[in-house]
């Protein structure tokens, strides 16, 4: 496939983002002391880059990144929420012709019954256990997936819609990942790629809003004690920058290409769950 010039300058263009991105960073940790520093910034960048070719899993792959790179996990939590927010509302805006609210509405419906059960599991329960279950699933389903050929589920309902947005909240408040569930079940819908994520793209964004304004909630009552760190709002400018080149690789991919790329990143969301 040959490459035309536009897209020559383009990809010309993000190269010189990535090393601006690099010296901002740079920049950063000289003038903060160390809140920000090369290597996450680049994490960033790396996770959005591959998440928003199909759209979800960031927090997966991020978090398999940046786990090793800073030593204060809720520090880490923290800069993955603020920057997959600005991720999903910018990949919902760019495919806002493509969102079907009517079909969307049994996802969400579910996916507020779902999400308190998660958090409420979250909370009581060994989140390793959780986690790795759902790691396993997620690898033993995609990896079939990978093997056959796509199926279309031959009955659909706005109840089965609904339970799958439960099972993407209850992922959501478990593991923060609210795309697993509603991907999956898009995935058996016989959509093209561009309505699929018209569907699954907003659900997760909201769903991370809520997940958002719930642990707001608690640390206004006191539940928490721990204020929250917006240093992560520094981060945003290499999630953006990641989040326009995997949607510039979408856009070339066809349908086909794109049910792989899907399922590819499930299996290595299961995998970040069992590291």
């Amino acid at each position: 496939m040959k490459i035309g010039a536009d897209q020559t300058q383009r990809f010309a263009l993000y190269g010189a983002g990535v090393i601006v991105l690099a010296t901002y960073a740079g920049v950063l940790s000289k003038l903060h002391g160390g809140p920000v520093a090369v290597a996450p910034m680049m994490a960033v960048f790396a996770a959005a880059l591959v998440s928003s070719v199909a759209g979800f899993a960031f927090s997966a792959i991020c978090g398999a990144l940046l786990f090793h790179l800073i030593p204060d996990p809720v520090h880490v939590v923290q800069i993955m929420m603020i920057c997959s927010v600005g991720g999903q509302a910018t990949m919902v805006w760019s495919l806002r012709r493509s969102i079907d609210w009517y079909a969307l509405s049994p996802f969400l419906m579910g996916g507020a019954f779902g999400l308190p059960v998660g958090l409420y599991i979250l909370l009581h329960s060994a989140p390793h256990v959780s986690m790795g279950i759902i790691g396993w699933l997620l690898i033993a389903y995609a990896g079939f997936m990978l093997l056959r050929r796509p199926t279309v589920a031959r009955r659909q309902s706005a109840r089965r819609d609904a339970i799958a947005g439960f099972l993407g909240g209850l992922t959501g408040g478990i593991a923060a990942f609210p795309g697993a569930a509603v991907t999956i079940w898009c995935g058996f819908k016989g959509w093209n790629k561009e309505r699929q994520r018209g569907l699954y793209q907003p659900f997760i964004l909201i769903m991370q809003v809520a997940g958002l304004f719930i642990m707001a909630a608690e640390a206004f009552a006191g539940i928490q004690h721990r204020g929250f760190d917006w240093h992560g709002v520094l981060y945003l400018p290499a999630m953006l920058l990641g989040t326009a080149v995997g949607m510039s690789l979408f856009n070339r991919l066809n349908d086909r290409q794109f049910g792989r790329a899907v399922n590819l990143l499930l299996i290595v969301s299961g995998v970040s769950f069992l590291l």
